[in-house]
């Protein structure tokens, strides 16, 4: 009775388009008419206003919104007929996903676009374990550690022959390994394999005795096979849990010739499908399927012996051991975050590195890869000498799109002496409105957006902050940012 009244109400959402759209739907009978919709696409209109483009099956299409709002208040009028009768509450997007693309299966289509862009990650490290033994005395042993983990193609560079890969600083760290003989604790090696071209490490056993071969040092060896491409470290943040490596794309594209970098998402919203790709238990590339429950929670991990707060997206995607580092799609196959934690404790809450801080951090690490100059590598940021509260937070849905966000007012708490806003002339109690980089706005509507912009501020760029001072907006002088404002984000 329930599923029969689910889909008597999609008929009857759809008899509301067929009426003032000419869209082919249900009849009154639910047999569906020659000519139906295939896919609906959400693009942005040369005003800037939301459209959306209608797929017919007889090949045609029709494009709504834009300068004209009446096409879009008629899906509206959709949309909540098909809430009032099912009860249900899911986004305005997720109704035209699911329910206007007839015959378009999407989530299979978002999978298969970023399978090229995806790959399992093993990163060895060497280990050495003390054990004290009764008859022996301390004995100490080395040898390798491999850990398995996710990636995805972040970047490729065709005139240097490069694929650059993001995956969690985690993955590539060992807080075990042996400072002296693995040269710290990064991992040693790294190797990935992509999809559909998957094998796993195996001990080298040339001799047939049944036990591994050792090189050397001593270490056991492995035998990657020939589908596994190396990859070097180019740097990381363990503050954001990222880390970015390079391999030769040449190499990825002998297995596969249609790898390519994901697509970065505009945004992500809570109620999103988020489509995670990744390695779990190491058994292989794998899809699991959730949506965003919350778009911005902080929780504590430990990493290198530090518990540190980590800004996530909380989703409801079954995550496993070897998730981390992979891929978090929403349903047009665009990358929204890097999955890297779960809770141990209840089922289905886990997180993921929001796409601000996974771009912010990997193209900050590039930049100072790739700048020339050997004595910059990682992660830089300027501190403004600033510290915010947030006021006055609310959500702030928007109908035209279906989705909301969360607004704050950032009000500087204290500022200090000498700092870049002490320079500009912020004070305590000002509530910042925006940053300006180079000219171009960046608003502040939340405390974290202060951080992710200032990932992008490099040395010779020019910083300017507007702020609200007793009911009128100002906007300071310009700052000129040098390299020594910078600093490291470890």
């Amino acid at each position: 009775m329930k599923q029969f009244t689910k889909a008597a109400a999609i008929c009857t959402a759809a008899g509301i388009l067929t009426l003032g759209l000419a869209l082919a739907g249900c009849s009154a009978g639910g047999t569906p008419t020659a000519v139906y919709v295939t896919s609906v696409s959400e693009t942005t209109a040369s005003d800037g206003t939301p459209q959306y483009t209608v797929f017919y099956s007889d090949g045609t299409s029709t494009t709504l919104g834009g300068a004209s709002s009446e096409d879009v208040n008629v899906v509206q009028q959709a949309y909540e007929a098909y809430l009032e009768e099912t009860g249900e509450d899911i986004p305005f997007s997720d109704f035209l996903h699911e329910y206007l693309a007839a015959g378009d299966d999407s989530n299979a289509q978002a999978v298969a676009a970023c399978l090229n862009s995806t790959l399992k990650i093993y990163a060895e490290s060497v280990e050495t374990q003390t054990s004290l033994n009764p008859f022996w005395g301390t004995t100490t042993v080395s040898d390798l550690a491999v850990a398995t983990g996710s990636a995805v193609v972040y970047r490729v560079d065709e005139a240097t022959d490069s694929a650059y890969l993001v995956t969690n600083y985690h993955v590539v760290y060992n807080e075990n390994a042996d400072d002296v003989k693995n040269g710290g604790k990064i991992a040693r090696a790294v190797y990935g394999y992509l999809y559909g071209s998957e094998n796993e490490p195996a001990p080298v056993d040339e001799d047939g005795d049944g036990r591994a071969d050792t090189d050397e040092d001593g270490y056991t060896k492995y035998e990657y096979g020939e589908s596994a491409v190396a990859f070097t470290y180019v740097g990381g943040s363990m503050e954001n849990d990222i880390a970015v490596l390079r391999g030769s794309l040449s190499a990825l594209r002998a297995l596969n010739p249609d790898v390519k970098a994901v697509t970065l998402a505009d945004g992500y919203y809570v109620g999103e499908t988020a489509i995670a790709i990744g390695n779990p238990e190491g058994d292989g590339l794998s899809v699991t399927q959730g949506i965003i429950s919350t778009e911005n929670e902080d929780i504590t991990l430990e990493m290198g012996g530090v518990y540190r707060s980590y800004r996530s997206l909380r989703i409801d995607t079954p995550l496993y051991q070897g998730n981390s580092g992979g891929g978090l799609f929403n349903l047009n196959g665009e990358l929204i975050g890097i999955t890297n934690a779960g809770n141990k404790q209840d089922q289905n809450i886990n997180y993921a590195v929001p796409l601000d801080l996974v771009a912010g951090v990997a193209d900050n690490i590039l930049y100072y890869a790739l700048d020339g100059d050997d004595s910059t590598s990682g992660a830089y940021r300027p501190t403004l000498g600033l510290a915010v509260t947030a006021e006055s937070s609310r959500y702030v849905y928007d109908a035209a799109t279906g989705y909301g966000h969360i607004e704050e007012k950032v009000t500087a708490s204290s500022v200090s002496d000498g700092g870049i806003a002490d320079k500009l002339g912020v004070a305590a109690g000002d509530v910042i409105d925006a940053v300006l980089i180079n000219g171009e706005e960046y608003e502040v509507d939340r405390t974290f957006h202060i951080y992710d912009i200032l990932l992008t501020v490099r040395a010779g760029d020019s910083l300017r902050i507007r702020y609200e001072r007793d009911g009128g907006l100002q906007v300071t002088d310009s700052y000129p940012v040098t390299s020594a404002d910078l600093v490291p984000i470890i």
